[in-house]
């Protein structure tokens, strides 16, 4: 399954839901159904062969640490710095690999300044093992606790600071969507950046802006799974993305890689049949854009 626009492989990310677990059995799954592409978590180094075996491809492998890379303490970013080196040098044996990463710190309650000196440091050092293995970071711009490189501003920066070619996006526009960012506008300003893309969308909720406004947790509603109070993720095609045109404007950057659905709907979750359903929904979508 491809994409009409780019012709760009569409798969899904390996995730935590239980039918997940048996790698085989959600190959076999992906592959019935005309899957091409897995991401693959923080066993990369020990699932990747499983995968390539099988006939799939792999757009990315999760990056073992975070939250470390990001820590005040300089004993702890080294630890984490090589235990990544050693994960990255490892994986390289399956050919050029993708790690996914989101720039969220140890401490949320540190100065974002403070925090963006330890994720310099940390990066800095990672950037030549990576280009030694012919590898990649796509950094996600899941906007969590402190997370740094979720906006225009932080990725800026980031390029500046870091200059290297293997520093990337994972572009996910459900989370430029939901903060207020212009995804289409993103990627003219970043799309030679982007080496891997997650296939989910945000829809957008007006009635619980008016009641809730964007800024505060509601009193009494329940937070919606997979959302918030004025906002919520999907499976592309239930949102406001425009996939067409973000792959129109990818195809002219000459983006090479993949597109792997990210299933995060409340709609498509709790029922594995359900789940399944989310998944191919969103790659059938996907594959008319």
């Amino acid at each position: 399954m491809k994409t009409l626009t780019g012709k760009l492989p569409i798969g899904f990310r390996r995730g935590g839901y239980k039918w997940h677990r048996d790698l085989d059995a959600l190959l076999s799954w992906a592959l019935e159904n005309d899957l091409e592409v897995i991401d693959l978590g923080r066993d990369g180094d020990q699932t990747a062969r499983q995968a390539l075996d099988a006939g799939m491809r792999i757009g990315s492998v999760d990056l073992p640490e975070w939250q470390g890379m990001i820590s005040p303490d300089k004993g702890r970013r080294a630890d984490a710095l090589a235990r990544n080196a050693e994960y990255v040098r490892a994986c390289a044996a399956f050919g050029p690999m993708n790690h996914f990463v989101v720039m969220v710190p140890e401490r949320a309650d540190l100065r974002p300044i403070e925090n963006w000196g330890y994720l310099l440091d940390s990066y800095g050092q990672l950037a030549p093992v990576l280009e030694e293995n012919g590898a990649r970071l796509v950094i996600e711009g899941w906007p969590g606790p402190g997370a740094l490189c979720c906006t225009p501003e932080g990725y800026r920066e980031l390029f500046k600071e870091i200059s290297s070619p293997v520093m990337g996006i994972n572009y996910d526009p459900s989370h430029l969507i939901r903060q207020g960012i212009d995804p289409i506008r993103f990627l003219r300003e970043f799309g030679e950046r982007v080496y891997h893309i997650h296939g989910k969308d945000t829809e957008l909720l007006p009635e619980g802006l008016y009641e809730y406004g964007g800024e505060r947790p509601a009193i009494l509603a329940p937070r919606i799974p997979f959302g918030g109070f004025h906002w919520r993720y999907t499976i592309p095609g239930h949102g406001v993305m425009r996939w067409k045109e973000a792959f129109r404007i990818l195809e002219e950057k000459g983006y090479a890689g993949c597109v792997s659905i990210e299933l995060e709907d409340a709609a498509f979750y709790g029922d594995a049949d359900l789940e399944r359903m989310g998944i191919l929904q969103g790659a059938r979508f996907l594959a008319g854009c």
